[in-house]
């Protein structure tokens, strides 16, 4: 009996795939954490960081963007088209320190918000990188570690890359 036990352990070691599990963090706003947790997430990024987001307008969050930068982490930021000419858009104040962002220019609202750390950590959710998200709605962050999710979100943020172009900033004084 001891014998078969061993066999089928050995057995489902072996045979049968073995994944590792998805560390997954959860947050919710208003002031749950989601801004900060997006901010430490950044701080922790390598090599690359590529942002699919609807809207961007905080300053915490654009500051470890830029702290990132300095890191000589890649970064691609693809927004919705409505950031362009948005006045409180960090866009036109990531463009003038030398970060690519573009936006989105297919059809319909680029509603996404997510992005991909180092090919192996995703952050979506429902929350757009805003204070108002952060400090007054009802909003939730998930934070996965999972190299097998991330190459599926990177797969989408290329379609999405590609379907972006500059836009016509009205001024990149901001």
């Amino acid at each position: 009996m001891a014998y078969n036990f061993r066999a089928l352990i050995l057995f489902l070691l072996l045979f049968i795939p073995s994944q590792a599990h998805a560390q997954t963090k959860v947050y919710f706003s208003p002031n749950g954490g989601c801004q900060d947790a997006v901010v430490q997430e950044i701080s922790k990024a390598h090599h690359s960081i590529d942002v699919a987001m609807y809207s961007l307008t905080s300053r915490e969050i654009a500051q470890a963007l830029l702290g990132a930068q300095e890191r000589h982490v890649k970064i691609k930021i693809s927004l919705d088209a409505a950031q362009i000419n948005d006045h409180f858009s960090k866009s036109r104040y990531l463009i003038s320190k030398g970060l690519e962002v573009k936006f989105h220019m297919g059809p319909g609202l680029m509603h996404n918000k997510f992005a991909v750390i180092d090919d192996s950590v995703v952050i979506t959710g429902s929350f757009n990188w805003t204070i108002t998200a952060d400090k007054k709605n009802a909003e939730n962050l998930l934070i996965i570690s999972d190299r097998a999710l991330a190459r599926k979100y990177s797969k989408q943020f290329k379609h999405l890359w590609a379907q972006s172009g500059e836009g016509q900033l009205k001024d990149l004084k901001n």
